[in-house]
């Protein structure tokens, strides 16, 4: 993953409850930069950085993810006091990803989601555990007439806390039943079999990889980075051998 330098901050975006933004980085490309200073902390970018690699990985579209450098003199000229504090608890490495300019929100009474796509996604979500793609908020967008997904921050809301992580790997999804794609996903068994497949190799070690030892440092249960890493590694790699389980639970949702 490339890293970049943040120059500018723009803009916020107050619809995201962690109050990310858009900004300008030192390559000229403009980001929407999740900060670590955030509500959710590190584990919001750690889950950003996973479940958008993954995605990435098998296929779906994912604006390109960076890691984005804060400096710790910036946003000493900010005049909003609230903003002026998520700066400054910001310092160091951050995430961002690109900013698809004239994207629009999806909207699936507009737009209809074709079965294989949909599924794709809703395996993924049920996969993650992510709780945020519903109606309310998709966490898609439409650009150029193609769906791309944003947003992974609330996935893996197990790592909130690690209580019986082993055992939450195993359980389904029971979120999955407000899926905003859920209708239109009747290929589950069609994709959990390539998908399942696919992720079995080297990928999950490799995207947990990536995760910066100071985002695992950060008010965590593990004595090392490397045990926390290898505790993200052994869930992952626990739901997806039973991955039968969760998509039952989508497949009986649906």
């Amino acid at each position: 993953m490339r890293t970049v330098n943040v120059l500018r901050y723009l803009t916020p975006l107050r619809e995201g409850g962690s109050l990310p933004a858009i900004a300008e980085a030192d390559d000229d490309f403009l980001y929407v930069l999740k900060f670590r200073g955030a509500g959710q902390g590190t584990k919001a970018l750690i889950s950003e950085l996973i479940g958008g690699e993954l995605a990435r990985f098998l296929g779906l579209k994912v604006p390109e993810i960076v890691f984005a450098n804060l400096d710790e003199g910036f946003g000493r000229t900010e005049p909003d006091e609230e903003i002026q504090d998520l700066l400054k608890a910001s310092t160091g490495l951050n995430l961002a990803m690109h900013y698809l300019s004239g994207a629009i929100t999806f909207d699936p009474v507009v737009t209809k989601v074709e079965p294989r796509l949909a599924s794709e996604i809703v395996w993924l979500d049920s996969f993650l555990t992510n709780v945020d793609r519903t109606a309310r908020n998709t966490n898609m967008l439409m650009w150029h007439k193609e769906l791309w997904l944003i947003d992974h921050g609330a996935a893996l809301y197990f790592h909130h806390s690690w209580q019986n992580w082993e055992e939450q790997a195993r359980r389904p999804f029971v979120q999955i039943k407000d899926h905003v794609l859920l209708r239109s996903a009747s290929m589950l068994d069609e994709v959990n079999a390539e998908f399942s497949g696919r992720l079995a190799g080297g990928i999950i070690p490799a995207v947990v990889s990536l995760i910066p030892d100071d985002w695992l440092l950060n008010d965590s249960p593990f004595e090392s980075a490397d045990e926390h890493r290898q505790a993200y590694i052994s869930y992952l790699q626990a739901r997806l051998s039973v991955s039968e389980i969760f998509v039952k639970g989508a497949r009986d949702a649906r």
